[in-house]
């Protein structure tokens, strides 16, 4: 079924009405492309529940919590209570390590609850874009004794993860800015798992002690796949692993939909496969940011409106900074990492592949308010 947009309203309540009825049908069977050996997907029996997050939407289940900022809200003008406070207090509760890697910091939540980890004996580390580094949070960071080793080359370090005690990573398209909590549609992740954190603490060690950054890289992750209380979550890294064709099969063997929110959407061959499946009667919709639709050279966003497809410009006057797609109301995909060649082949990035429709219940709960605003 494909969606005809008239205007927000009437396309929000289409969207709305269709993923009703498919909810009300068994999703179809997907295999994921693996890593490693196939492994049987099962249903997890764990349940969601909401979290109180003053500006924002925010859930739990045993081993996760999931943030989305809400630049709508009428408190976030005040740049308070959003997805950074759960985050600061998480670094406040940190008893050894805490290891960032963030393309850009100002948010003083951040960087108060950083500061403090390390007064009281915490080892904090961090590597950052290097064309961020002269900010002052960062700066007083430094003064403070804090470790900061930039990437001091033309890609970008645009990773923004965070591992705490070796036993949890938060993770997603949020930088550490108070546009980023605040302005921008954004995502972060809290995931407990000593194995996906032990995969980030790989990957933050080959930057910040190997000094390896960008495409001087080795695809050297110990836990490529981590089965966390029945959901298979899948960690990629870029440039190191080539994520480009990973996601070419699981898009390749969508069945009923393909949602995506994409800051920068630049990569032909993923655009390409989205057509695709598209004539193959694969529901496809997706929302992408106003200003990099109108700046980016080679934008999928012009392909996808020719092809008549229900893939509109953002509507938030912040950043759609999403970097999100869900597949199959199952599979999502998420992390840092942009549809674009500069993600594939120079930047450092992360992304995930999770396994669960309760978890995809979610994201798509965020592409339809996205979707919503869209123009």
């Amino acid at each position: 079924m494909f969606f005809m947009k008239k205007t927000p309203a009437i396309i929000f309540l289409l969207l709305s009405l269709t993923l009703a009825c498919r909810f009300a049908s068994p999703t179809p069977g997907v295999s994921p492309p693996t890593p490693t050996e196939p492994v049987s997907v099962t249903a997890p029996s764990s349940t969601l529940t909401a979290l109180d997050l003053p500006t924002g939407f925010g859930y739990q289940s045993g081993w996760f919590e999931l943030y989305f900022t809400d630049p709508s809200n009428s408190l976030s003008s005040q740049k308070t209570g959003g997805a950074d406070a759960p985050l600061a207090d998480a670094i406040n509760s940190a008893k050894l390590s805490v290891d960032v890697a963030i393309y850009s910091l100002s948010l003083n939540s951040i960087r108060d609850a950083l500061l403090r980890a390390h007064n009281r004996g915490v080892q904090v580390r961090m590597v950052m874009e290097s064309d961020n580094l002269d900010r002052s949070a960062p700066q007083k960071l430094k003064e403070a004794g804090i470790p900061i080793l930039g990437d001091r080359r033309e890609g970008l370090m645009h990773n923004k993860f965070v591992v705490i005690d070796n036993s949890e990573v938060w993770l997603g398209s949020m930088n550490f800015t108070d546009s980023g909590a605040y302005e921008d549609n954004n995502v972060i992740m809290r995931i407990r798992s000593v194995e996906i954190a032990e995969n980030f603490t790989k990957e933050f060690e080959e930057m910040f002690v190997d000094d390896m950054f960008g495409d001087n890289v080795r695809a050297d992750t110990p836990n490529p796949r981590v089965i966390i209380e029945g959901t298979p979550v899948d960690t990629y890294f870029s440039p190191d692993d080539g994520i480009q064709p990973i996601l070419t099969d699981i898009l390749n063997e969508a069945q009923g939909s393909i949602y995506f929110m994409a800051f920068s959407f630049t990569a032909d061959e993923l655009g390409n496969i989205i057509r695709a499946r598209a004539e193959s009667g694969v529901t496809i919709a997706g929302v992408m940011d106003e200003d990099q639709v109108k700046s980016n050279q080679g934008t999928e966003y012009d392909a996808f409106r020719q092809a008549g497809l229900d893939v509109y410009i953002d509507g938030n006057p912040g950043q759609m900074h999403h970097k999100i797609m869900i597949v199959d109301e199952s599979i999502v995909i998420v992390g840092s990492y942009n549809f674009t060649n500069s993600a594939e082949t120079r930047n450092d990035e992360n992304l995930l592949v999770i396994y669960n429709d309760q978890i995809a219940a979610q994201f798509i709960e965020e592409f339809k308010r996205v979707y919503g605003q869209a123009k």
